[in-house]
């Protein structure tokens, strides 16, 4: 395998800090050439040190030494700088949030292999990302767990004819058993607790809603260009089974795995090889049951929700995206409940109107904020009736 170099974006995060587990296992086959992350300035020096890549972007103000042969970039022009360096191969983007959308696209543009862990940039922007990868004949590989075991079902390549439907595993989270009634008072420790995943903490509150799942519902659409009808979802609480394909002739192809983002992440950096792992082996005897069942839709609206939001297209996921963010972080924040998360996301859904106007990243911008300003104004509003 020859060395592959590489554009990590948000490398202090918790996909990146397991991307730079993956390249310190094959220092021969990998080479970190860049580093971009947010606001932790400690870890993003202590990865400078050990990775020494020739260029680094970072939202805070970094230490650099007077002699130093890195080149550092900042904001925006830092990400697409990093996302476009001309001897980059694969840019990995685990940055969270709406900020990957534009250097997804660039790195495209510039013929970058693409490795996203990011929702958002897929999610609200796919109509003009997926395009635009088939015209320039880029590869992006999916670092979802399951996004990744439906592509190795497909050996690389997206869904033809011959696929009757993919199924996305969902773990539950950990209120899957929970009595319903329960579900209004539980706390944020308790959303953040996830059975099986060592994920952020935006996401980790996602699976206990459902809405990742949802939102993972979009990206298989657009990754894989299947309509919705042919996307389901079911309840897996052992989380190794990734994710299922059946076939047109009732064949199914499921990938198992232990449940580490090093696994996806590994084969996105290093396919079409697969490289030793030995750390990372599923023992099938000490499995012993494996348990799957239709997800409860009234335990699990955002679920619905999020289908719904893909189904009408345009502008509606990036409504659907902007306004679960804000619901999130009031719910970490304490100033709303649980269930008000997929409420919040729903009311903000309903009263959107879209612009009937070629989706462009403008169009995306705006419905973003907007979204926002309405779920935050819902959120205050109860507040205040609290």
């Amino acid at each position: 395998m020859t060395t592959k170099k590489i554009a990590l974006l948000g490398s202090t995060g918790s996909v990146g800090r397991q991307t730079l587990d993956v390249v310190r296992q094959f220092p021969e086959q990998l080479e970190i050439v860049a580093l971009a992350a947010g606001s932790n300035q400690s870890l993003l020096s202590e990865q400078i040190a050990e990775f020494r890549p020739r260029f680094v972007s970072a939202e805070c103000d970094l230490d650099v030494p007077d002699d130093s042969t890195i080149e550092y970039g900042h904001g925006v022009d830092g990400l697409l700088t990093a996302a476009t360096l001309p001897d980059v191969d694969i840019v990995v983007v685990a940055t969270s949030g709406h900020a990957a959308i534009l250097p997804t696209l660039r790195a495209i543009e510039h013929g970058k292999t693409i490795a996203l862990a990011n929702k958002e940039a897929i999610v609200c922007a796919g109509a003009i990302i997926a395009p635009e990868a088939r015209r320039r004949n880029v590869e992006i590989r999916p670092v979802d767990s399951e996004h990744s075991a439906i592509w190795q079902c497909l050996h690389g390549l997206r869904a033809g004819p011959d696929v009757a439907r993919v199924t996305l595993t969902a773990s539950g989270g950990p209120f899957l058993n929970l009595p319903l009634h329960e579900l209004a008072h539980v706390s944020v420790d308790q959303a953040l607790a996830h059975p099986n995943w060592n994920m952020g903490a935006k996401i980790t509150i996602d699976s206990a809603t459902l809405m990742n799942k949802g939102l993972e519902v979009i990206e298989a659409h657009w990754l894989f260009g299947l309509p919705y009808e042919q996307i389901a979802v079911i309840t897996h609480p052992q989380s190794v089974v990734h994710s299922l394909v059946s076939f047109q002739d009732g064949s199914v192809l499921a990938q198992f795995g232990v449940h580490d983002m090093r696994l996806p992440i590994q084969y996105a950096l290093t396919y079409p090889e697969r490289a030793p792992a030995p750390h990372l082996v599923l023992d099938l005897a000490s499995l012993g049951t494996l348990d799957f069942q239709e997800p409860d839709l009234k335990r699990f609206p955002s679920l619905a929700i999020a289908r719904q939001a893909g189904n009408a297209g345009g502008t509606y996921p990036a409504v659907l995206s902007g306004a679960d963010e804000i619901a999130v972080h009031a719910f970490m924040a304490g100033e709303i409940g649980f269930l008000e998360i997929a409420n919040i996301v729903e009311a903000v859904l309903d009263v959107h109107t879209p612009q009937y106007r070629e989706l462009t990243l403008d169009v995306i911008a705006e419905a973003d904020e907007w979204s926002r300003r309405q779920a935050t104004t819902i959120v205050r509003n109860l507040r205040r009736d609290i």
